[in-house]
C-alpha cells in the first residue's frame, strides 16, 4: 500500500468509525503501515467528518513525523510500538466503543461468552491504566496484547484492536464492542456459560484461516 491510499484508508475508516459507533467526538485513532517503514495515522484533534486524505500525516514506526502539516495523534507511540514489534501487525486502530469501555471501567476482561471472541483470542484482556498519549500507555498495551492477542481494552480508556490489514482490524474492533455487548447482556439476565478451552482452541484455529483466499 502507497502512502497516500493509506491516507485514504484512513480518512474514510475515521468516518466510518464513527457512523458505526465506535467512538464519539474525535476520540480514538486509525494507523496503517504502508511499508516496512512509513504509517499513516489520524491527525491529532481533527473531527473525523473534516478529514481529507492529504491531512493525514505520514509518521515512521519510530514515530518520527515523515511528512503532512498536521500533527499525528497524541497516541502514535502506542501505535508505532505496535507495529514496529508486530511483525504479523499492518494496522491497528483505537476506539472508545461504549459497552468494550464499560468492561475497561471495571478493569475486567470481556470473557468467551460468544465464539466472536476468537477475533481477538480466548478473552479480551486489559491493559493497566496509564495516562493517554504517554510512552507508558503504548508499553503496556504492547505487553497486553503479547505475540496472542489482536485486542486488548485499555483500563478506564477504550478498545485496542489489530490487524494484517485495516480491514482486518477494524472488523476486530467491531466484533470486540460486539462480544462486550453481549457478554454485558447475558451478565444482566444471569450468569453466562462460557466457552471451554478446548472449543477455544478450535475457534482460534478456524479463524485463523477465515475468509476468503487470495
Amino acid at each position: 500500500m502507497t502512502d497516500q491510499s493509506a491516507q485514504q484508508v484512513v480518512s474514510e475508516l475515521g468516518r466510518r468509525m464513527l457512523a458505526d459507533g465506535l467512538t464519539k467526538g474525535t476520540g480514538g485513532n486509525i494507523s496503517v503501515k504502508t511499508d516496512d517503514r512509513n504509517v499513516a495515522i489520524s491527525p491529532s484533534g481533527m473531527a473525523y467528518d473534516e478529514i481529507e486524505p492529504e491531512d493525514v500525516p505520514i509518521v515512521d514506526v519510530d514515530g518520527n513525523q515523515i511528512s503532512g502539516d498536521r500533527k499525528p495523534s497524541s497516541e502514535f507511540r502506542m501505535h508505532t510500538d505496535i507495529l514496529r514489534e508486530r511483525e504479523d501487525v499492518g494496522a491497528v486502530v483505537h476506539n472508545h466503543s461504549p459497552y468494550a469501555s464499560a468492561f475497561a471501567s471495571l478493569n475486567e476482561p470481556v470473557e468467551a461468552s460468544h465464539y466472536l471472541i476468537a477475533f481477538a483470542g480466548d478473552q479480551i484482556p486489559v491493559a493497566p491504566y496509564e495516562t493517554y498519549g504517554t510512552a507508558e500507555l503504548a508499553e503496556v498495551a504492547l505487553e497486553t496484547l503479547g505475540s496472542e492477542y489482536n485486542a486488548c481494552l485499555l483500563e478506564n480508556h477504550g478498545v485496542l484492536a489489530t490487524g494484517a490489514t485495516v480491514a482486518e482490524a477494524f472488523e476486530v474492533a467491531l466484533m470486540v464492542e460486539y462480544c462486550a455487548r453481549i457478554h454485558y447482556q447475558a451478565r444482566n439476565i444471569g450468569e453466562p456459560k462460557l466457552l471451554p478451552d478446548e472449543e477455544i482452541n478450535t475457534l482460534l484455529n478456524r479463524f485463523a484461516d477465515y475468509g476468503q483466499d487470495h
